[in-house]
């Protein structure tokens, strides 16, 4: 009788060890000061930046969802990593954090060098473009969890924030303006809806719009911390403007929202044209246009934009605060699924 062993059912770790040998370059290219090394240790070890009087570790934890039931039916995988890395950071960074470093889990049906390497090409541009270190991960092969083919990602960062300097909506009021920075598309939230909207086909021949990677806003947002007062940030993700922009809000204040204040999308349009969706759902499920959000004073808010514009990024002022009556948010202007 022939012995069973690890590899005949369905393991096979010398694949992942060569997995994880051939991202050793990926990973060198994130190294940022902080990073030690740990050849012997079997936790990731860094240490905190100098010159913080009470430094704030914030953390954050999220997934990429079943935007890579897209990624792999058309075999495009070096971008859903920039969306695992943007995911979390863009989180902690709504309280002024800057992210440290990142830690990527894979769970796959099988280890395929290949594909794997291309999800982590990503993750480590992710890691550049935010400016923090990919320190550790872990990939688990796990036969009859998952087919062959098919794999999950999800990601760990943390950050610092100088307690004093901690941004957390307190100091939001009404008259204040919202100014919203572009998404780069639908980010990596409303793919279960995406992939309803269009069809195997679809999905292959639209493929660049709807795989485009969540835009990263770390080195446009850090410039301005501490140089202006910002009241309050957030990034606009799952549950969009009902939910992820109202979520730094005081209980007092509520926002008014402008539509078509800022450009919407070529994916945005597409997905209006293609299928008949309430604007009211539109808007709970996708950013529509703005990825992430900076609350100012009116007298700040222009040296805010001419900040953001030395950054590379452009702006629009999409709304104001006003004093909440029953709704968090109330969305004004020309209704966009009537205007098609």
């Amino acid at each position: 009788m022939k012995k069973l062993t690890y590899k005949s059912s369905g393991v096979d770790i010398q694949k992942a060890d060569a997995f994880v040998g051939a991202i050793k370059g990926l990973v060198r290219s994130t190294r940022q000061p902080g990073v030690m090394d740990r050849t012997r240790a079997f936790g990731s070890l860094f240490a905190l930046p100098k010159g913080y009087k009470e430094p704030v570790l914030v953390s954050s934890t999220d997934g990429v969802g079943t935007k890579l039931l897209i990624a792999n039916h058309v075999g495009k995988h070096d971008t859903v990593g920039i969306d695992l890395v943007a995911m979390n950071v863009n989180d902690v960074l709504c309280v002024g954090a800057k992210p440290l470093f990142f830690l990527d889990y894979v769970g796959c049906g099988r280890v395929d060098k290949k594909v794997l390497v291309e999800v982590m090409k990503g993750v480590a541009e992710g890691c550049r473009q935010a400016g923090c270190a990919l320190i550790g991960g872990e990939t688990a092969e796990m036969p009859g969890m998952y087919k062959p083919e098919d794999y999950d990602l999800a990601g760990f960062t943390v950050g610092v924030v100088e307690k004093a300097k901690i941004i957390d909506g307190s100091n939001i009021r009404p008259g204040d303006v919202v100014i919203g920075l572009p998404s780069s598309g639908a980010h990596s939230n409303g793919y279960s809806l995406v992939r309803k909207v269009f069809s195997l086909a679809e999905q292959k021949t639209y493929a660049r719009l709807i795989l485009e990677p969540t835009r990263i806003y770390v080195k446009n947002i850090l410039p301005l911390v501490g140089k202006f007062a910002i009241h309050g940030m957030a990034h606009n993700t799952g549950g969009a403007f009902y939910e992820k922009l109202t979520k730094c809000l005081p209980d007092a204040c509520a926002l008014e929202i402008t539509k078509g204040a800022w450009p919407l999308p070529e994916i945005f349009q597409l997905i209006m044209k293609k299928a008949n969706i309430a604007e009211s759902e539109l808007y709970r499920t996708f950013n529509m246009g703005v990825g992430f959000i900076v609350v100012v004073s009116p007298k700040d808010a222009p040296g805010v934009q001419k900040a953001l514009i030395k950054t590379g990024m452009p702006s629009y002022v999409i709304g104001r605060v006003i004093k909440r009556d029953k709704e968090k948010i109330k969305l004004v202007g020309a209704d966009l699924v009537s205007a098609r």
